[in-house]
């Protein structure tokens, strides 16, 4: 395909810009300060470009004060939890010099089925991004909730089959692994006879049983959350991906294998909440990372090359016959990006996409009517203690605690004194009882706030301090088909999400911008002190992360893997 290109000019009076040469329709030159990764060396050159690949890489006299550089690659992100959609999702991401990303559908998977994995891959291949998705491994997450979909052996072969497909997503069900599951073990054979890699997830997982789970085919981690944990699987052959996202951040624990092993380190933000992707992303992280004092070349080996080519991305590297995918920065300190190319078309520009949004169309599944107060009562039950939930900031994990409920009128409500209070998961494709249980963390003092943004089967899930407050949120999520919402006694606030009830088909940066106020008063009005409140009650579902969590069939202990109450 000939590539396309936005606008260049020749700039003659002033060498210290990037100086790009349209010579035709399908060729151009660009010079600058290459860096080339691979050899570890920095030189002024030019790039030949011909039908959007690099035809000539040669080192130049002169001078110019930018750097261009292979395009960042996010290693493993939900494009989902952006609450964007893939072209969206791509007019932010290339601001910030990220060209491609190894994208997990099981978000959307888990709503819509293989339906939803078609969606993301159409409405990606309509904007110049590389978005490289996978087959979700395990959908649905687990048996213990309810999803709106189902992906079994047959679903997985389908997907495998088909050439947008790079691999399979994160096998989430590391007991049915270890325990060798038929089911399991058939779709990690699926993607082996496919010659895909596969993706791991298996949070605190170490010794012998991290070692029958690497053994079974699977090469990457992204759950490590100490240094040992994933230094072990390292040492027993496993890729380890440092996350840093909108709610889970492992970067400080995990930084120092940068320097010690940078041949086995890739970068990700697994979820990225909308405003966070207008303030940065890969470029962020390889920014922090150098002020951490980690060397340059081992850094861009993580967050441009390794995923490249552990995952054999048609994503170029600036050698010659490679695609044209590369980015020009101000400096190599803070990565700020000025120019992103993508198949040699340019495709963003000194803050600005170089091309247009596209109009994508709905699909969504939401079956559920509203709700009232009285649905979210717990009756007393005449016991002297109750476990909570217990939100650590900055963690996808919990712990939990023993507490004694706070009754009246023979019901057990929230105090909020103490930060507990009372939240609820609500099934969202049927009527059904909601499930009921309290937490520790959000330290709201009189309100609620609601989301259709639940991993993994996104079910509604809430956290408030009465009853009517939480039915007031929950309900402006049912009759937006989806959403995050706020409520307090003096305003409601939402964002409808309509695309399978967790994103939205309008404007990025509108989205950033609606989200960030929500968060703010959130945030400053109702007393939440926590780094990203929707992202981590976004998690508050996720029975495959312990300790302890609440699914729409009640409280569920994901260490012993059964629910408590």
């Amino acid at each position: 395909m000939a590539a396309k290109f936005y606008r260049f000019k020749i700039n003659l009076t002033d060498t210290l810009l990037p100086l790009s040469i349209q010579i035709s329709d399908t060729q151009m030159i660009i010079q600058g300060n290459i860096v080339d990764i691979k050899n570890r060396t920095i030189y002024h050159g030019e790039i030949t470009i011909e039908n959007g690949k690099i035809a000539a890489v040669k080192a130049t006299s002169g001078e110019s004060k930018h750097f261009i550089l292979p395009g960042f690659v996010d290693a493993h992100i939900h494009i989902e939890s952006s609450m964007l959609v893939p072209s969206e999702f791509a007019r932010l991401a290339v601001l910030q010099g990220t060209v491609a990303t190894v994208s997990d559908p099981h978000e959307i998977a888990n709503v819509m089925g293989i339906e939803g994995v078609q969606y993301m891959i159409d409405n990606g291949n309509k904007v110049p991004f590389k978005f490289n998705f996978g087959a979700p491994s395990c959908v649905p997450a687990t048996a213990f909730e309810t999803a709106g979909a189902r992906i079994d052996e047959d679903g997985i072969e389908q997907l495998m089959a088909m050439p947008e497909i790079k691999y399979m997503a994160e096998m989430m069900n590391y007991p049915g692994v270890l325990f060798e599951d038929p089911m399991v073990m058939a779709k990690l054979d699926i993607a082996k006879k496919h010659g895909k890699p596969i993706d791991g997830h298996a949070p605190g997982l170490r010794g012998d049983d991290a070692e029958k789970y690497i053994n079974a085919g699977i090469s990457t981690d992204h759950e490590c959350f100490t240094y040992e944990e994933a230094l072990g699987k390292i040492q027993l052959g496993m890729k380890i991906l440092i996350r840093e996202g909108s709610a889970a951040k492992n970067y400080t624990a995990l930084h120092p294998l940068i320097s010690a092993f940078p041949d086995k380190i890739m970068l990700c933000s697994d979820d990225k909440h909308p405003d966070d992707l207008l303030e940065g992303h890969i470029n962020q992280l390889a920014a922090r990372a150098l002020k951490d004092g980690h060397q340059l070349f081992d850094i861009l080996q993580a967050a441009c090359i390794n995923p490249v080519e552990h995952y054999k991305l048609d994503v170029g590297l600036l050698k010659e016959g490679d695609f044209a995918d590369f980015i020009v920065v101000e400096d190599l300190t803070n990565f700020k990006v000025v120019e992103t190319y993508i198949d040699g078309a340019l495709v963003a520009a000194n803050g600005k996409a170089q091309f247009e949004r596209i109009q994508a169309p709905i699909i969504n599944q939401f079956n559920t009517s509203f709700k009232q107060a009285v649905d979210f009562q717990k009756k007393n039950n005449g016991k002297t203690s109750m476990r909570v939930i217990k939100v650590i900031d900055k963690e996808i994990v919990t712990e939990s605690f023993d507490a004694v409920p706070t009754i009246k009128d023979d019901l057990i409500v929230s105090n909020t004194n103490n930060d507990i209070l009372k939240m609820t998961v609500v099934n969202r494709y049927e009527n059904a009882a909601p499930a009921v249980a309290f937490i520790h963390g959000f330290n709201f003092k009189d309100g609620a706030i609601a989301s259709c943004v639940g991993h993994d089967s996104h079910n509604i899930i809430a956290v408030g301090t009465d009853d009517e407050q939480l039915a007031k949120a929950v309900n402006l999520i049912i009759e937006n088909k989806g959403g995050i919402s706020a409520v307090s006694p003096t305003q409601s606030m939402v964002l409808p999400l309509p695309v399978a009830g967790i994103m939205t088909n309008e404007d990025g940066r509108k989205t950033g911008q609606k989200y960030a106020t929500i968060d703010a008063y959130v945030k400053d009005k109702m007393g939440c002190t926590l780094t990203a409140p929707f992202m981590t009650l976004s998690f508050m579902a996720l029975l495959v992360i312990p300790e302890l969590k609440l699914s729409d069939l009640g409280l569920f202990d994901g260490k012993t893997f059964q629910f408590v109450a």
